[in-house]
């Protein structure tokens, strides 16, 4: 099927399970892209959009985290930086990885049709949201460069509004302010459930790239660049959607919680609410600390917490792989 050998898609381990894995020394610098899609049920569109990915063996999938409730996939890839600026029709290894990733926005596309997306996890297009990250001696104005270069291709050629974010964006505009602009934030079905895509044709903001009218069969595209967020998730046993509202209102630092956290409640399955959360400096606040304060709070409303889980490496664990992988093929 494929044109190239599979790339294996590895998994993260459960986080009492991990070890810990010191940063090795590498001369060239890295960068990691992580790729949310609106879809984890279709099967064949999954294979495709991978298919397309491998065909850049040089920026290849390091993990891939599907949720069937949230009906949504992350993917990470990592590929080499080079000093100079990346083109998007290049060979270069500094192409591979927005190249890569263009080749699987192109391929959800044709395979996902966004009218007919339904989920636990709120969302604004097939492909929800794209973000680089400067690994291994790279910069942040490295990541920020492939993310503008992936943004005006996604805007031109697939016609599809395309927003930056981070040092992606020339004032620094955060993604949580361009989500609450277009509604990302608000259920549109009962029981917390987002059906869909947006309602109207008209975006109250105006894209960076692409059109300023919206297809509702593809939504809208953001794409940033920051330096390394964790994303960790709580498991809370209650049905009680408001209850969980508030302990992840104050697990937040928009809330009054713990600073650098974004947090939010999300239906996951029968009788699971999520306290969903990026971690936004995880160096300072990590996921420990995140499971300490909704266990205390979730306690005060009398809900029993599961353990939390990370739905990736972490970004020495990333390197590390990606140094594994190429020293097998090699």
């Amino acid at each position: 099927m494929r044109c190239l050998p599979r790339v294996p898609i590895l998994h993260p381990p459960h986080p009492s399970d991990a070890s810990s894995i010191h940063k090795p020394m590498f001369k060239s610098m890295l960068g990691c892209c992580k790729v949310y899609i609106s879809e984890s049920r279709n099967k064949t569109a999954l294979e495709s959009i991978e298919k397309a990915a491998s065909l850049f063996p040089k920026a290849p999938i390091i993990n891939k985290f599907e949720d069937v409730d949230y009906n949504r996939v992350g993917y990470t890839l990592v590929s080499e930086f080079e000093e100079s600026e990346p083109s998007l029709s290049s060979s270069s290894s500094s192409c591979q990885l927005t190249c890569a990733v263009l080749a699987m926005v192109k391929a959800a596309f044709d395979a996902i049709d966004f009218g007919l997306h339904s989920g636990t996890h709120p969302r604004l297009g097939v492909v929800d949201h794209i973000c680089f990250h400067p690994l291994a001696g790279a910069s942040l104005d490295q990541a920020a460069t492939a993310a503008r270069a992936l943004a005006t291709k996604t805007g031109s050629t697939l016609q599809v509004p395309t927003f930056l974010y981070g040092a992606a964006h020339e004032e620094g505009r955060t993604l949580d302010s361009i989500r609450r602009t277009l509604g990302y934030f608000k259920p549109n079905a009962n029981q917390n459930r987002w059906i869909g895509g947006p309602t109207s044709h008209t975006l109250p903001l105006n894209p960076n790239s692409g059109p300023a009218q919206v297809t509702l069969a593809k939504g809208v595209l953001i794409i940033g660049a920051t330096n390394w967020v964790d994303n960790y998730n709580v498991p809370l046993l209650s049905s009680d959607i408001s209850a969980v509202r508030r302990i992840a209102k104050l697990v937040s630092g928009r809330g009054g919680g713990l600073p650098s956290v974004q947090a939010m409640a999300l239906a996951h399955g029968e009788g699971v609410i999520e306290v969903a959360c990026n971690l936004l400096d995880p160096n300072k606040v990590g996921g420990e600390r995140v499971q300490n304060k909704v266990e205390c709070l979730a306690k005060e409303e009398g809900i029993s917490v599961g353990k939390g889980y990370f739905t990736d490496f972490s970004q020495e664990e990333i390197i590390q792989k990606y140094l594994e992988l190429f020293k097998e093929r090699n």
